[in-house]
């Protein structure tokens, strides 16, 4: 059984991520890059075959409870959680890189869309969701962060996004701290503002919804677009 000292310099993990593609290193090795070190009895690749060999693959692996993995003889409460950390990044990336076919058929259904992400900001975030044909969301973009302006809301920033991602309609969204969706004056001028621009670019603005606490606000449901 090989310690990882008695491991020749280049042979390392560490050393043949830094030299080799990702994708060529294998599982095990992975595992031992974020365990960083083994025991006075085996090796930090030793303890990363056991581990592996334990749980036949990642799926199970990355299922594991911290008290699960710390039933492991070499890993403690730091190694578990490290693992499960690298695990859980994993998921979130995938969930980024998944867009689900969200369809967006009513103010309502857009309030609760964006609730979440909206609701107990301190700031405002104004955002835009890029509809194709269909109704379904291509893509949601943060365009602002801040009070609401009609000189920094500008409608090149809010199209320019529409023309890259080929969509036909477009919804926008902001926040109100406070937490009454009352629209401001500033409020109602750039919507009308952003309104006439989509005609012009034959890329309708479907509306423009207001989110406070646990209510919003639909433009469109008021008939003001």
């Amino acid at each position: 059984m090989f310690m990882i000292k008695e491991i020749p310099f280049e042979e390392r993990p560490r050393e043949r991520f830094l030299k080799y593609p990702s994708q060529t290193i294998s599982t095990h090795e992975l595992i031992a890059i974020i365990l960083r070190t083994g025991s006075k009895q085996e090796s930090v690749i030793e303890l990363a075959k056991r581990i592996l060999y334990k749980y036949g693959n990642l799926k199970e692996l990355s299922s594991a409870s911290i008290k699960d993995l710390m039933k492991i003889r070499g890993i403690g409460t730091s190694k578990a959680i490290e693992l499960l950390a690298a695990f859980e990044l994993g998921k979130r990336v995938s969930k980024e890189s998944f867009t689900p076919q969200v369809k967006l058929f009513s103010p309502e259904s857009i309030y609760l869309f964006l609730k979440d992400e909206l609701e107990m900001k301190t700031q405002e975030h104004f955002l835009a969701l890029y509809l194709n044909t269909k109704g379904e969301l291509l893509k949601k973009e943060t365009l602002f962060i801040g009070s609401l302006n009609s000189s920094l809301i500008h409608p090149r920033e809010l199209f320019k996004h529409a023309v890259l991602n080929s969509a036909a309609t477009i919804i926008v969204s902001h926040n109100h701290p406070s937490g009454d969706p009352t629209p401001s004056s500033q409020d109602i001028d750039i919507t009308k503002i952003l309104h006439k621009n989509g005609k012009m670019m034959d890329i309708e603005l479907l509306d423009h919804i207001i989110i406070g606490k646990d209510r919003y606000y639909s433009f469109k449901e008021k008939g003001i677009i």
